[in-house]
């Protein structure tokens, strides 16, 4: 017992010094000598910057090896950043225009002369500038007409250059042009690092406990931000690296296993007994005219395993567009209504939960299961109906959009809650629909964009996943193909070919109207193009977007879906919710806009009936290297978690659709999603085994974690411990 109070009070110490620790990591940045408010605000407002802490883990975005000189002769344009030796001869100034003056220094060294040239701040940089001192500089070489130089290059006096504490590996940092204008450039971040470090110096509390370390070889907190600051070899760096992706990620899968594991342990869930199938039975035999897919048996086998356990489903279901996930849903609703329960599903759009009714009830068709449709477009009088037959008891199924979320809807008892593209709500916003019942309901959330499964495990670990990743037979795929904008002639002609055929097309542009900052098309000037091509009365247009009325966008879509026009104008409004067999050519005009994942939810429009379909890609003439990356995909490949991972390695996990819809803000420092995807798995697998031996982290080794995790969740309140 002795043993275990001294044992106890040694880590109430080690608690108490590392808050005492944090509290200096808490001031303000106007407090650190360098800064002051102006600089504070600068920082604040261009990179979100506030207090030490913040800076301390503004790490370089690059490190460059400074132990090389070049002669002056050695260079060329071609080179990277390079680093020179010498003196200044002397300074010219000269006038670009009325307000603007160009500085020239000429330095030389023993094997020549070349010209170093400012545009801001030349007055400072003539002051400061003495010919008889030797300088570093530091830059990238050019040539403007035949004359090399270096452009606003770093420059430091030579003895202050060898006494500074930066190893050979000099840290780049990223900074704005409105930063540079207030002088706050790479060298200067680099400079107040260097005094933050100096000032924090043995009072940087450690965030992972010693046996952790020792046990997975990780490098302490305070040597490592040196480290990452100021490395003293590519060795040390790479470990210093390692650790603060090793300990981002861990704790990422640490809190979400918790969540999942307390969910689990004290969130009873309705039973939902399959001794009761009947009329999901009758849906089976008597509505469904085909074998489901295996991917689709196994999902619901999931479920089915999920609502017979007693304790409350959160599940994240996966599928490509076409995959059947309604289908899905729909059994699992019905596993509900067999047992008595209500159930429920709701949709980004009116038109989406407009299909939904559509397909659901040709599903249920002479069942004994009354479903209704709740939108903001619902007549009072109906909806005062629907109210009280959802508050009785008297209809088992309801579809609807946000208007589900509003108070005076009232269930008798919910049992199933299906969210539709999850990601189009607010974490918010879908709580409050499962906190319509005392006992919570059970979760199924979907998406039709695929998500690459680092960043599924991530994002979404407090869940389980299910994954639809088949398609059901006789779809034929779409072909995709790119086309520039000068080969428009030839996709008219294509387009005039199909609709002779009886078929229907899309054509999306990025843009509403023409943009200043942006050299894309856009749809006021391609309905114009569109309108001469395809001219009245023999060719019909609908055009769809965000600036219209909903009734005005609904009878747009619905003349579309009505096949009385035969090309719908619109913009990304119809990535989701739009369901026109008919369709068979999409048309993405500035295809290099979007995103992979936007483009494969285009595509996905089309492709839904049993006629062959097409994409056509349509580009500006000359693409980036990274824009090409992305046409290329999608022309070469239909999968969309191959183009989901594509994308992730191309934007980032930073960019991907509904990553701050899951309940916190991926906020990773040094860990790339796209490349450690062995480390996420690593940290899960350890995460895992921790909680299995102390799952509420109250054994004094694991004191630092409990620590840890409070803070991670601190302002977040768990909405039902779901993403």
């Amino acid at each position: 017992m002795l043993y275990l109070k001294i044992i106890s009070i040694f880590f109430l110490f080690l608690w108490t010094d590392n808050l005492f620790k944090m509290a200096i990591l808490d001031n303000e940045l106007t407090y650190l000598p360098g800064v002051g408010p102006k600089r504070a605000e600068l920082l604040k407002n261009e990179l979100g910057l506030t207090t030490w802490n913040d800076l301390l883990y503004y790490f370089p975005y690059r490190y460059i090896d400074r132990s090389k000189f070049y002669n002056i002769n050695e260079l060329n344009k071609d080179l990277p950043y390079i680093q020179i030796k010498g003196k200044f001869t002397h300074l010219e100034t000269s006038n670009i225009s009325r307000n603007k003056k160009k500085l020239t220094g000429y330095f030389t060294d023993a094997t020549g002369v070349i010209e170093i040239v400012w545009f801001n701040a030349t007055n400072w940089i003539i002051s400061s500038i003495s010919r008889d001192k030797e300088y570093v500089l530091f830059g990238k070489p050019t040539l403007f007409g035949n004359r090399l130089n270096i452009v606003h290059p770093d420059i430091e006096e030579f003895t202050k250059w060898q006494k500074q504490l930066v190893s050979n590996l000099y840290p780049q940092y990223s900074t704005t042009e409105k930063l540079k204008t207030g002088y706050i450039n790479s060298k200067v971040i680099q400079k107040l690092c260097d005094t933050l470090l100096k000032q924090v110096k043995g009072q940087i509390p450690e965030t992972l406990p010693p046996w952790f370390r020792q046990k997975y070889n990780l490098k302490g907190l305070e040597e490592t931000l040196f480290e990452l600051h100021f490395p003293t070899d590519t060795q040390s760096l790479a470990k210093a690296q390692y650790r603060i992706k090793f300990e981002e990620l861990f704790y990422i899968q640490l809190n979400l296993m918790q969540l999942k594991l307390n969910r689990k342990q004290n969130t009873p869930g309705f039973i939902f007994d399959r001794k009761k199938d009947k009329i999901l039975k009758d849906c089976f035999f008597k509505n469904i005219k085909f074998k489901l897919t295996n991917a689709q048996t196994r999902v619901l086998r999931e479920i089915r395993k999920d609502v017979a356990s007693g304790k409350q489903m959160n599940r994240l279901l996966q599928g490509d567009v076409g995959s059947g996930k309604t289908l899905v849903a729909l059994l699992a609703m019905l596993m509900a209504v067999d047992n008595g329960y209500q159930a429920c599903i709701m949709a980004p759009t009116e038109i989406l939960a407009q299909q939904h009714l559509k397909s659901i009830s040709n599903f249920l068709k002479d069942l004994d299961v009354n479903v209704a449709l709740l939108t903001g477009s619902v007549k009072k009088k109906d909806r005062v109906k629907i109210h009280e037959d959802l508050e009785s008891g008297a209809l088992n199924i309801i579809i609807g959009t946000h208007a589900l979320l509003e108070d005076t809807v009232k269930f008798h008892n919910l049992g199933m809650v299906v969210i539709d593209e999850q990601h189009r709500f607010g974490v918010e916003q879908r709580a409050r629909l499962w906190a319509k019942n005392v006992k919570p309901p059970h979760i199924i959330v979907m998406t039709a964009t695929p998500i690459p499964r680092t960043l599924a495990m991530t994002l979404y670990g407090d869940l389980d996943i299910s994954v639809i990743d088949e398609l059901p037979p006789g779809r034929s795929k779409v072909i995709t193909r790119h086309f520039r904008d000068r080969d428009i002639l030839r996709v008219f002609g294509f387009i005039k070919k199909q609709i002779d055929q009886g078929r229907q097309i899309y054509v999306v542009f990025p843009l509403i109207s023409e943009s200043e900052n942006m050299d894309y098309k856009d749809l006021e000037d391609g309905l114009e193009g569109y309108s001469r091509a395809f001219p009245p009365p023999k060719y019909q247009i609908s055009v769809v977007h965000g600036r219209m009325k909903p009734a005005d966008k609904e009878f747009s879509m619905k003349m579309f879906v009505d096949k009385v026009t035969q090309i719908m104008i619109a913009t990304t409004v119809i990535e989701v919710g739009v369901d026109v067999p008919n369709a068979t050519v999409m048309i993405i005009q500035s295809a290099e806009r979007f995103g992979l994942s936007q483009l494969h939810q285009l595509r996905g429009r089309v492709g839904r009936g049993t006629a062959q379909s097409y994409c056509l890609l349509m580009t500006a003439d000359e693409l980036s290297e990274n824009a090409y990356d992305r046409i290329s995909t999608m022309v070469n490949s239909t999968d969309g978690f191959e183009i989901a991972e594509t994308d992730l390695r191309l934007r980032g996990p930073g960019n991907f659709e509904g990553t701050q819809q899951s309940g916190f803000t991926l906020d990773l420092k040094m860990a790339n999603l796209s490349q450690d995807g062995q480390l996420v798995q690593y940290v899960k697998d350890i995460a895992e085994e921790i909680l299995t031996n102390d799952p509420q982290l109250n054994r004094n080794e694991n004191a630092i974690f409990k620590i840890i995790i409070k803070q991670m969740n601190k302002g977040f309140e768990d909405f039902g411990s779901i993403s």
